[in-house]
């Protein structure tokens, strides 16, 4: 109540303006924004949103812009702005404008202009576009209960549309709680969708009048979103295809203050594998899960772009890597399909591989790609002493680049001997076998061919059968029963790290 008291002197019931409503912008410079609610955390289908976003405004020269749209106080996740904007940042989407960052079309948190919506609803009550509602929680459920009773659809009806000014001057005196509604008209124009084309839709039969400022004084998401959107001069919305229906709203918002619309383009829904329709409570959807998975962004990036069409790719080449930059060049609108599309995770773990591959051959971003390894290293094998040297990480990179589809691959599972000694009770060889061994290894060059030589040469010098000699070995070096051969793992291992295990067992015959 005390947020709206600057409008609760006088009552605004004149007619609205009636002006006439274009579509499309002749506009100096591409703005777009991606305008997340920090209700949950950036999942796929946010993040192809803020994709398409990005390069489009790229494409264009011009400016993406990211929005925190935190109207609904009572559903936002502590410290969901944050992880969103590292999401972002992590995908290589980095905004010109946002939270972060000073500018006078700021701030980008929607809760920090309540004053600028608070100055904007007063013209659409001076012009009589909106209205003072007053009526009950209770009222309205017995509405809602009433229209299911008889099969219709819930809406408002209208009923406080009728107040007389002094019927609204009395309740206000009262200080009786109130919320502001936008007066829905009857509208038959067609608008343009960039990926749809031209769609109408009359909103007025639909549904009752919108609340646009709750009684908390904040602002709904449709009247934020439009004045937000004005005042921060974004040229084109590029959404999901969820808020189409809500579009007509949205243009009468525009028309009742007389402001010149964005261009619209919606984006249609991208599926889970089976069909069914990507959800915030599905874990595996969460940019965070991916990363602990060690997918590379430019391959998640890749991926979600799989999906939906907005290229000119060739469909021979859609497996194939291309850096944001090259994807800027190829990103065509008109392209994007207009019917929904499944992920097809198979094609994830492949691009990764390629990515991977594309990482290690890049000396700068192998090195941040040996600092993020060691780290998930660190993490997952906390009070061990590990060899994470970066020539060790990077010859390991090299020798799994063919072979793995993930980073995890590298740490957990199988490969872990890769950078733990394995926990064994003896050795299954003698300590002079394993003296003479250690003798000998120390003189070698630690290729694969040449260790390869050297234990048939040793197993045979040493009447030993050479399939119990190598699974000895291999048992001492990684506790497998099965994996790379012996000589290979020597070679990965290097000879410090192959000899210090065999002397570790040594010790223990």
């Amino acid at each position: 109540m005390t947020i709206l008291k600057s409008l609760l002197r006088r009552s605004f019931l004149q007619p609205p303006f009636a002006l006439h409503l274009r579509y499309c912008h002749t506009v100096d410079e591409v703005r777009v924004r991606f305008a997340p609610s920090p209700t949950g955390f950036l999942h796929l289908g946010g993040l192809r949103t803020a994709l398409y976003n990005y390069l489009f405004a790229k494409a264009g020269k011009g400016k993406f812009i990211v929005r925190i749209e935190d109207t609904d106080q009572t559903r936002i996740v502590e410290g969901a702005t944050e992880r969103l904007l590292k999401d972002l940042e992590w995908a290589g989407l980095n905004p010109d404008e946002s939270p972060l960052t000073d500018s006078p079309h700021g701030p980008y948190v929607q809760s920090e202009r309540l004053d600028i919506y608070h100055r904007e609803v007063k013209k659409l009550l001076d012009n009589g576009s909106a209205y003072y509602c007053f009526c009950s929680e209770r009222r309205l459920e017995l509405l809602r209960k009433e229209a299911l009773r008889v099969r219709q659809v819930p809406k408002y009806d209208n009923r406080c549309r009728h107040l007389t000014p002094g019927q609204i001057a009395e309740k206000l005196a009262a200080k009786d709680t109130f919320c502001i509604r936008f007066k829905l008209k009857e509208f038959h124009e067609a608008f343009r969708d960039l990926v749809y084309g031209d769609l109408s839709y009359n909103v007025a039969l639909n549904e009752g009048d919108p609340v646009i400022v709750k009684s908390d004084g904040f602002p709904t998401y449709h009247f934020a979103n439009v004045v937000d959107d004005h005042l921060m001069e974004i040229t084109h919305v590029l959404r999901g295809v969820e808020w189409q229906v809500s579009t007509t709203k949205h243009l009468l918002l525009y028309r009742a203050f007389g402001w010149t619309p964005p261009t619209f383009a919606h984006l249609p829904l991208i599926m889970n594998a089976d069909g069914s329709k990507l959800s915030k409570r599905q874990g595996d959807i969460q940019m965070d899960y991916y990363r602990k998975k060690g997918i590379l962004p430019t391959a998640l990036v890749n991926y979600i772009i799989q999906a939906g069409g907005g290229f000119t790719i060739d469909p021979s080449e859609r497996l194939n890597i291309y850096p944001l930059e090259e994807l800027v060049q190829k990103f065509d609108i008109s392209r994007v399909n207009s019917h929904s599309s499944r992920l097809n995770p198979d094609h994830l773990g492949e691009l990764n591989r390629l990515e991977i591959q594309r990482t290690i051959a890049d000396p700068g971003k192998c090195d941040e790609l040996v600092r993020n390894l060691r780290q998930m290293i660190q993490q997952t094998y906390p009070n061990h002493n590990l060899d994470l040297s970066d020539e060790h990480i990077k010859t390991v990179i090299q020798w799994a680049s063919n072979r793995m589809t993930s980073l995890v691959e590298l740490v957990e599972g199988k490969l872990a001997f890769l950078w733990i000694i394995p926990k064994l009770q003896k050795a299954e060889l003698t300590p002079e076998i394993l003296d003479e061994l250690v003798t000998k290894l120390e003189s070698e060059n630690f290729t694969k061919d040449n260790l390869q030589s050297l234990l048939k040469d040793f197993s045979t010098k040493n009447n030993l059968t050479f399939s119990n000699f190598m699974r000895s070995l291999r048992t001492m070096l990684s506790g497998l029963k099965d994996g790379p051969s012996v000589a290979e793992m020597m070679e990965i291992l290097g000879k410090k790290s192959t000899i210090q295990r065999i002397l570790v067992l040594r010790k223990k015959s």
